[in-house]
């Protein structure tokens, strides 16, 4: 049943990571093959963004050293989005040279982070990403920048809202098109989150540009994901299934399912696109595919999975 709400979009882009976040932490290196039907299906469900795949050294992240190859075996859907991550100036050349439109960068709202990530302190990082930025833009490129650790470091604890603001501001400034705050190892809670996003606003970001990304460590990713909605976010990152984790944060389990997300988004009669049943079949042919049932509550309610 659908019941809507007061104050929230009438319509959210979902932004798909599984297929780059969902599937980065797998420890079986999944065949490209399926991979690009994995895509496929996505698309074929409604998703409008895919996030397909990293071009990020095969040392760091041996799952996604294929994404050359997967974008070539790929069949684009039209009207599809399909970006990908790019961590430095040579994952760029890779990335321009597989003909992709849209790139993403990836950032830290903490300093221990950023060293134990970027192999830079929190300042450092914006010297780094500033020539990557301007060469997408000047390629004619559109650039989302990540930030991680908005609202909890396993380092450091919690993160005060104005040190994110001020790391998204000074992204927007380099030329970032959108901001995703990420919960990477989900200790969020919705006050928090309206903190966060209120501050980014008083900084200067104005809240079009910002998306949310949620784990749900501690099963509230859909609180949050609904305070964000209230704040006027649009867009919401989620993982078909609830794949997903950070290899660099031991703490962070899977991101929030997109079939829940959708569910909640049915029920507030919020528009997305996304075929549900369709949506579901994905992931439960996905999870047979790595051998063990999906996470996703919709996903068991609907599927079996």
């Amino acid at each position: 049943m659908s019941v809507p709400a007061p104050g929230l979009p009438e319509r959210v882009t979902i932004y798909e990571v599984g297929a780059r976040d969902g599937l980065q932490n797998e420890d079986a290196v999944v065949p490209v093959e399926v991979k690009a039907e994995f895509l496929q299906r996505l698309a074929a469900a409604g998703l409008t963004v895919l996030e397909a795949t990293s071009f990020v050294h095969p040392k760091w992240v041996p799952q996604l050293a294929d994404a050359a190859d997967l974008l070539n075996r790929l069949v684009r859907a039209e009207g599809v989005d399909y970006p990908v991550l790019v961590p430095n100036e040579r994952g760029l050349d890779r990335a321009l040279e597989a003909g992709v439109s849209h790139v993403a960068i990836f950032g830290s709202a903490t300093e221990t982070f950023a060293k134990r990530n970027l192999n830079r302190t929190l300042d450092e990082q914006f010297a780094m990403f500033a020539p990557v930025v301007q060469r997408a833009l000047d390629a004619g490129l559109r650039v989302r920048g990540y930030v991680s650790m908005c609202f909890g470091d396993p380092w450091e604890g919690a993160v005060a809202p104005e040190q994110v603001a001020s790391v998204a501001r000074r992204l927007v400034e380099m030329g970032c098109h959108q901001l995703s705050l990420g919960d990477t190892i989900g200790t969020g809670t919705p006050g928090h989150v309206e903190a966060v996003l209120d501050a980014c606003v008083a900084a200067g970001v104005p809240v079009r540009q910002l998306a949310v990304h949620f784990h749900d460590t501690y099963g509230q990713a859909l609180a949050n994901t609904l305070a964000a909605l209230r704040r006027g976010v649009a867009t919401v990152d989620a993982s078909a299934g609830g794949l997903g984790g950070c290899p660099y944060a031991e703490s962070a389990t899977g991101n929030l399912a997109t079939e829940d997300l959708v569910w909640m988004l049915d029920g507030l009669g919020i528009g997305h696109g996304v075929d549900l049943d369709a949506l579901v079949g994905t992931s439960v042919w996905m999870a047979e595919q790595l051998g063990r049932p999906s996470p996703s509550r919709v996903v068991r309610a609907l599927g079996g999975a």
